[in-house]
C-alpha cells in the first residue's frame, strides 16, 4: 500500500546486488567474492566472542581497529572512520562530502550503487564517459564539480589508475573533495592511502570483503584527513552509533594482523587471474587488462547474455551487465583453480 510511502520512496531505484543463489552445487562467478576462506586467525578470534559478554554493546568507536589499521598503513587513528562494508561508509560519505551545489563527477561505467546513494540523498552528479578503452582519463575531469568519486581498480573494467595519475588528479583537484574507493586495489594496485597526508581533500574507502575474505562480516572503512573523518563521524553518530559488533572488530583486527595469509591468497588470486586471462584470450576472447579478482570479457561473435545463460546450463554463473556500451561484455570472478577449469571446460563445450 504505497499511500503510505514518503514521497522520497517512489522517486528511488533502488541498487540491485548479484545474485545469490540458493543452490550448492554451482561454480558461482558473479559476485567477486574470494574463492578462499579467511584467515584461520581472524575465524579463531571470532570465535572467542562467542561469549558473556555479548549481552553488552560493542565499542562504539572500534577503537581497536581503528588502531590496528593506522598503525597497517602508517597514518592516526583519528584520520581512520570504520563501518558496516564499505558500502556504509560510501553511503556516510555521499552525505557528508559529496552533496553540494556543483555537481559529483564519476565514470559512466562504475559501480552501480553511486547514482542509487545520489537518488537517496537527492545529490546532483554528472557521469563522465570512459575513454575507448574503458579507462578513466583524469583530462575528462576538469569540468565544474563539487566532488569527484571513482573505483580504482574500476568496477566492473578491472582497469587500473597508477598511483601517479590518480595524484595528479587530486593534485588538479584540490578545491573538490576526492574519493578513490579501492574495493580491489590489494590484487594488482598501489593504494592512495600512500598519500594522504600530501592531499586534505582525499578521501580512500576500503573493503575487507575481497582481498580479506570476509565479505559475510560487513567491515569496510576510510582514510583521510581528521577533518574529512569528523564529518564522516557526525554522520554516523546521527544513523548509528554502535555499526561494527565484537565479532567483525575482532575479526578484522585478527585479518589484519595475519599478514601472511593475506599475501598467499591474493598472490594465488592473481596468479589465476593471468592464466585465466591468456586461456581465454587463446578462446577468442577480448580481455580487459585487470588489477582485479575479477575479469571484464567479450567474443566478438559470441552474444554476452547468451553466453551467460548457457554457462547457467552448465552451473556457472557469471555477470552479465545490460547497460549501454557494456551489454556484450560478461564480468568473470576468479575461483580457485579447480573453478576456473571448469568454466574453461564449459566455455569450450558450448564453443564446439
Amino acid at each position: 500500500m504505497n499511500r503510505f510511502w514518503s514521497s522520497v520512496v517512489h522517486t528511488l531505484t533502488p541498487y540491485v546486488p548479484g545474485e545469490q543463489p540458493k543452490q550448492t552445487d554451482l561454480v558461482k562467478l558473479n559476485t567477486n567474492e574470494n574463492p578462499y576462506p579467511p584467515s584461520p586467525k581472524a575465524l579463531l578470534a571470532m570465535s572467542k566472542e562467542a561469549a558473556d559478554t555479548l549481552r553488552l554493546y560493542p565499542d562504539p568507536n572500534a577503537d581497536r581497529l581503528k588502531q590496528t589499521l593506522a598503525s597497517y598503513y602508517g597514518v592516526k587513528s583519528e584520520q581512520v572512520f570504520v563501518g558496516n562494508g564499505s558500502d556504509e561508509v560510501l553511503a556516510h560519505t555521499f552525505l557528508a562530502l559529496l552533496k553540494h551545489d556543483l555537481p559529483l563527477l564519476f565514470p559512466d561505467i562504475s559501480y552501480s550503487f553511486y547514482p542509487v546513494y545520489c537518488g537517496l540523498y537527492d545529490i546532483t552528479y554528472q557521469t563522465v564517459p570512459l575513454n575507448s578503452q574503458f579507462e578513466i582519463d583524469p583530462a575528462d575531469y576538469q569540468l565544474p564539480n563539487g566532488a569527484i568519486i571513482f573505483p580504482n581498480p574500476n568496477a566492473p573494467t578491472g582497469r587500473l589508475l597508477p598511483l601517479s595519475v590518480v595524484e595528479s588528479m587530486v593534485q588538479q583537484q584540490s578545491n573538490s573533495v576526492v574519493v578513490v574507493d579501492e574495493a580491489y586495489i590489494d590484487f594488482g594496485g598501489e593504494s592512495a592511502i600512500a598519500l594522504v597526508d600530501k592531499y586534505p581533500n582525499l578521501l580512500v574507502i576500503q573493503t575487507l570483503s575481497k582481498s580479506r575474505s570476509l565479505a559475510g562480516l560487513r567491515v569496510g572503512f576510510a582514510i583521510g584527513h581528521v577533518e574529512l573523518i569528523e564529518a564522516l563521524e557526525r554522520v554516523k553518530n546521527s544513523f548509528n552509533s554502535y555499526p561494527l559488533d565484537r565479532f567483525a572488530i575482532s575479526g578484522a583486527v585478527a585479518a589484519f594482523e595475519d599478514k601472511a595469509y593475506f599475501t598467499e591468497t591474493c598472490q594465488r588470486v592473481m596468479t589465476t587471474r593471468e592464466r585465466l586471462a591468456d586461456r581465454l584470450t587463446q578462446m577468442g576472447f577480448q580481455v580487459l587488462p585487470s588489477a582485479a579478482n575479477f575479469l571484464f570479457v567479450s567474443h566478438p561473435d559470441r552474444d554476452a547474455a547468451e553466453l551467460a545463460a548457457l554457462l547457467r546450463e552448465k552451473a556457472i554463473i557469471v555477470r552479465h551487465f545490460k547497460q549501454t556500451r557494456i551489454e556484450q561484455y560478461l564480468r568473470i570472478s576468479i575461483g580457485t583453480d579447480e573453478q576456473t577449469e571448469r568454466l574453461l571446460n564449459a566455455l569450450s563445450a558450448i564453443f564446439n
